[in-house]
């Protein structure tokens, strides 16, 4: 038999699928803490030598994804708050980035200090449609080469003056790749040239720079940023179930929110979002977790009305002790656990849904959804039933300024099959497919 190792470096905890490459089937599977205070490395082999127990040759594909170190922190630095800078972030979060930072407009001195403060790992540098404004872009690619910036940059503006602004920024020592425009055209959005220019930087530059292994290999396995392989993931996965697909991760320190939309010919004629319909779709909720972020679901949560009389005082208090402790095991909550995961999934799906908020642009219309998938540990580890009651009562939610799925199924991505997905997707297509056909429901596996 002829298989894979898919790996998911997480900040807490490595996940390992082994994958047969003939039909998809998942052969073997392990999951162990991940050692960031030593050496990833030690912590990816014990996984993979646990989920490898008895299969033979150890001559396979590692294919590793990776959000250890706070994954990838993105900042964006464009033209208009309302188009360049809102397609530029919209691309960021395609591409599994967490976005730290957001300016529109021309940089000066304080605007340059900010950026530095959000740490990014890497900068996204666009602004103006081909062919449109370019004085603001090469105004502020000038300002970082004479910042003494040294956070690599990637270029994805007017493509008109890519080559300048590309030279004007290697010639002061600032490490930059070029893409295309993010929005070559006003209501067109073009994330794939930019997502995969991130991509590149995160693997050649972000991976070593955070310092999880003291040698070459682990970089040299790493293929993705988690978030991006999930994305890849779900979008495999959406193409399975033939229509509109939402799927929720709820983690530690945040919850992630993906859905895939049917592109809607409506959108292409008067009144269309400026930056870009987003059809592939990813957000994230930096206040919403498990253990890290769990006073921000509780926080979050009073300020939507989600909360049942005289709950908030004590829920704080339980959420408050698991964020002082947040090696304590998911699921180890009991009920709070799955009362935390519920309000969590609830205000990430409305926020999701609602885009910059009720009626602004940048709305999501959810009702056509024909699968929610849940992840995440809670949802997967909690006792049986407790993941499909958590997606259930968040799809009950008729009062939250958006419209509920009106008829979809439920699934819980209990295997953690999605990551592995995304990392078989391009040179394992078959195997990917195969993988995800128990949570499209198109076999009985």
């Amino acid at each position: 038999m002829t298989y894979a190792v898919c790996a998911d470096v997480g900040s807490t905890f490595t996940k390992v699928a082994v994958v047969d490459l003939a039909g998809g089937g998942l052969i073997g599977s392990a999951s162990g803490p991940t050692t960031v205070g030593s050496d990833v490395l030690r912590g990816l082999d014990a996984a993979v030598a646990a989920a490898t127990v008895g299969l033979g040759p150890s001559d396979v594909p590692w294919l590793v994804c990776s959000s250890a170190g706070g994954g990838l922190r993105l900042a964006v630095v464009g033209y208009e708050e309302l188009v360049t800078a809102q397609a530029g972030a919209r691309v960021g979060l395609s591409a599994g980035a967490r976005v730290v930072h957001v300016s529109a407009g021309r940089l000066d001195a304080a605007g340059v200090s900010a950026l530095r403060a959000a740490r990014p790992d890497v900068v996204l540098l666009v602004g103006g449609t081909d062919g449109g404004d370019a004085e603001v872009l090469v105004g502020n690619a000038g300002r970082l080469a004479r910042a003494r910036w040294r956070v690599p940059v990637v270029v994805a503006g007017n493509v008109d003056v890519r080559d300048e602004v590309v030279a004007v920024l290697a010639g002061r020592g600032v490490p930059v790749s070029a893409a295309d425009n993010v929005l070559p055209r006003i209501g067109v959005l073009a994330p794939g040239s930019a997502r995969a220019a991130i991509r590149e930087v995160f693997l050649r530059h972000v991976i070593g720079g955070k310092r999880l292994s003291r040698g070459p290999r682990f970089g040299a396995l790493v293929r993705a940023a988690t978030p991006d392989a999930v994305l890849t993931g779900v979008e495999a996965l959406a193409g399975q179930v033939g229509g509109d697909l939402l799927v929720v991760d709820v983690g530690g320190a945040t919850t992630d929110v993906y859905s895939v939309l049917t592109p809607d010919e409506r959108a292409t004629g008067p009144g269309r979002e400026v930056a870009g319909t987003w059809w592939r779709a990813r957000t994230v909720e930096g206040d919403l977790g498990m253990r890290w972020s769990a006073p921000g679901v509780v926080a979050a949560a009073g300020l939507e009305r989600l909360l049942a009389p005289g709950e908030g005082d004590g829920l704080a208090v339980a959420a408050a002790a698991l964020a002082a402790d947040p090696s304590t095991l998911v699921g180890a909550g009991g009920a709070v656990d799955r009362r935390i995961a519920e309000l969590a999934v609830t205000v990430a799906l409305r926020r999701h849904a609602r885009g910059g908020g009720r009626g602004e642009r940048g709305a999501r219309d959810l009702r056509d959804v024909r699968l929610v998938v849940g992840s995440g540990g809670v949802l997967r580890h909690g006792v049986a039933g407790a993941g499909a009651g958590v997606l259930a009562a968040a799809l009950a939610d008729h009062a939250g300024g958006w419209a509920v799925p009106r008829a979809p199924r439920t699934v819980v991505d209990v295997d953690y099959v999605l990551a592995a997905a995304g990392l078989l997707a391009d040179g394992f297509p078959v195997a990917a497919a195969g993988l995800l056909r128990g949570l499209a429901g198109t076999s009985d596996r």
